[in-house]
């Protein structure tokens, strides 16, 4: 079983001397939480199955980076190709 770091959430954001609030920049990681926290609860909250989630989160991440699924699928050919050349299935070109 994988081991996933826990989210915590952000420190209070930091105050001047006269004790304003600073409007300190929110990092990725504590955004990227907040959103998977939402997400997550509102599958639990439709009885969504875990696997449906993972598998949706899958292709959210996969189209928001352009050209990643045509690079995953050319090195899963890829290996493919060499498996079968490895076992003497096919001749090498």
């Amino acid at each position: 079983m994988l081991n996933h770091p826990t989210y915590s959430a952000p420190s209070p954001e930091p105050e001047t001397l006269e004790t304003e609030p600073i409007d300190a920049p929110r990092s990725w990681q504590a955004e990227l939480g907040k959103l998977l926290t939402k997400a997550a609860a509102l599958c639990v909250e439709h009885d969504i199955e875990v696997e449906s989630f993972m598998k949706t989160a899958w292709s959210a991440y996969l189209e928001a980076r352009p050209g990643m699924r045509d690079y995953l699928e050319e090195m899963q050919l890829r290996t493919q190709l060499e498996e079968i050349r490895l076992a003497g299935r096919m001749g090498q070109a």
